[in-house]
């Protein structure tokens, strides 16, 4: 959990806030279920401000999950007019952590509002739901949502509005909204039976022309369409940051991630166009931050940054892949001052980096280390990860083996250079998640992973000038939970909220045994929670590539379009229709 400095009064310092007068307009508190610092640093909060407010009948307010010590009333308020949230006539929450999901129980209280979806009606605002945590798997909160809204807001958002009428009959409005809006998903009107053994029997919708399968909509074609910071601030993670999405999903085909699998294919914008939004945002600051799954592998990322030399302006990037360090992409991060790049091998061994399809050699990391050390940027991320499935002791002593041979790599190249920097290790607990390969495996338990992670730090304690961040796996084990649960785990949240926090009390006080979700290898055709999701990629594909990465086999790359692999640019059932998600 972030804590903020300026969490006592968010948005002092902001530039770009919008306010609009309310009167005849459709009001929207928007709510990222964490603390400012954190929400205003989430470039889908900021982009689905933008594009509600562009709208000339509603006026979208921000809300946050208030700081402990914050002063004032207990009634949560909105940043812009201090009115409150339970005065608006839509609540819609960003989502993008499961682990920020208790946080939402906490503001549907602060707001004065029952948690149950079914203990509100018209007097109360509708509550929707968005972003990748509820793409993936929204089951865990949806007793306490009234629609989410499963697909990229750019493609659903105009929809939803012209179906939308605030005070409506709320049954009425909801069966609307669930069977015209492309990627809305009411969970009122959907009943879920279970077998014998604790697994999904069947799901099903409980009324005629409501779809068995929701399908995300997307938007096909990102060129005409800018995502960026519409308020900077200092009181982020990147600082005064202007962020700029390059582009949405990741050809690698990672198989622990769901970002290259729910946003296939991949799509990039125009640099051209990056360009333009860059330089708007250097009339607010001097620095620019350009996020994505896959910023290296934007056509055109080294001459794009070229632009930009010179001069006070600072350019970052989210992460880098180790084999994408072309010379004008490395000038660009010397030449804007960059004292620190992020590489993430994930595993230590090329044996493991094969299973979960990294794509990346030692030499790639090593060559990488060096390259950036050369060019004058003294200090170096990495991530690793524990717990991934057919992993080994030899596997967990690569990951120090590999850290040490970059420390060696460091230290040679530092001397010409006469400074070295500091190389920062994150270990973090392997969780499967929804729509990627690994869905069917099992997470590793806690006792394990607590040793591994002890290893690493032993092995490294020693070695000057290398740091370790591990990750505290028994909050992994509540993301796996939250990650992989069906709607009976909000049972467990709704206890958890009741304890104020303690799930180890939480755990224990029902009758739902939390280690069925998270310790258990999945059955190949068993029906999970999120089935009823159509992101696209067949569970075929999915499958067969957790068989190659259990044979240790490398998996295909996505090009972006036009073979028919995965099903993502063909669809079960034909061509979807640019940007709607609907089937021919």
């Amino acid at each position: 959990m972030h804590h903020a400095p300026h969490d006592r009064t968010p948005g002092a310092a902001e530039v770009g806030t919008i306010r609009k007068d309310r009167r005849g307009r459709t009001t929207v508190a928007l709510v990222y279920p964490n603390r400012y610092h954190v929400g205003m640093s989430n470039l889908g909060l900021q982009s689905i401000y933008a594009l509600l407010n562009r709208q000339n009948e509603i006026v979208c307010e921000r809300a946050f999950l208030p700081a402990d010590d914050a002063p004032g009333p207990d009634r949560l308020t909105t940043i812009e007019s201090g009115r409150p949230v339970a005065e608006a006539d839509l609540i819609a929450f960003s989502i993008s952590f499961e682990s920020d999901y208790p946080n939402l129980l906490q503001i549907l209280e602060q707001a004065g509002l029952p948690l149950a979806a079914t203990a509100r009606d018209e007097r109360h605002p509708l509550v929707v739901a968005g972003g990748v945590a509820c793409f993936l798997n929204p089951e865990p909160i949806a007793p306490f949502i009234d629609l989410f809204l499963i697909g990229e807001a750019e493609a659903i958002l105009p929809q939803f509005l012209v179906h939308f009428r605030p005070g409506a009959e709320r049954r009425q409005l909801l069966l609307r909204l669930a069977r015209d809006v492309p990627g809305a998903y009411a969970p009122a009107f959907y009943e879920v039976g279970y077998t014998p053994t604790g697994t999904i029997a069947a799901f099903q919708p409980t009324l005629p022309d409501l779809p068995s399968r929701i399908v995300r909509p997307l938007v096909r074609d990102l060129s005409g369409t800018a995502t960026c910071s519409a308020v900077v601030t200092p009181d982020t993670a990147f600082g005064r940051s202007f962020l700029v999405e390059v582009g949405r999903g990741c050809p690698h085909g990672c198989r622990f991630c769901s970002a290259g699998f729910v946003y296939r294919p991949p799509r990039f914008r125009p640099a051209a166009e990056l360009a333009a939004t860059m330089r708007r945002g250097l009339e607010t600051t001097d620095q620019l931050g350009l996020v994505g799954a896959a910023v290296s592998d934007l056509p055109g990322i080294g001459a794009l940054c070229a632009q930009f030399a010179g001069g006070d302006t600072r350019i970052s990037f989210s992460s880098l892949r180790a084999d994408a360090l072309g010379p004008e992409l490395v000038r660009a991060l010397q030449q804007s001052g960059v004292r620190t790049a992020t590489i993430a091998p994930e595993a230590g061994s090329e044996r493991l980096r094969r299973v979960i399809n990294k794509g990346i050699t030692e030499a790639d990391v090593l060559a990488a280390a060096e390259t950036l050390v050369a060019h004058g940027i003294p200090n170096l991320k990495l991530y690793f990860m524990v717990g991934l499935p057919t992993e080994t002791e030899a596997d967990i002593a690569a990951i120090a083996e590999l850290v040490k041979h970059i420390k060696h790599v460091f230290l040679k190249t530092s001397r010409s250079r006469r400074a070295i920097g500091t190389i920062t290790a994150g270990v973090s607990c392997f969780v499967p998640k929804p729509f990627t390969p690994f869905q069917w495996a099992a997470m590793e338990e806690v006792p394990r992973l607590k040793a591994k992670l002890r290893r690493i730090k032993t092995e490294l304690g020693r070695v000057p000038n290398v740091r370790v961040h591990a990750d505290v796996p028994r909050w992994a084990y509540v993301q796996a939970l939250l990650s992989r649960g069906d709607r009976r785990t909000a049972d467990i949240l709704a206890r958890v909220h009741a304890l104020r926090g303690n799930w180890p009390q939480a755990l224990k006080s029902v009758s739902l045994n939390a280690d069925f979700y998270v310790h258990r290898e999945r059955a190949a055709d068993e029906v999970f929670p999120w089935d009823f999701i159509d992101h696209g990629v067949t569970r075929e594909f999915l499958e067969a590539e957790y068989r190659r990465a259990l044979e240790g086999r490398p998996g295909p790359v996505c090009a972006g379009g036009g073979c028919r692999l995965c099903g993502a640019c063909t669809g079960a059932e034909g061509e979807p229709d640019a940007g709607t998600g609907r089937h021919r």
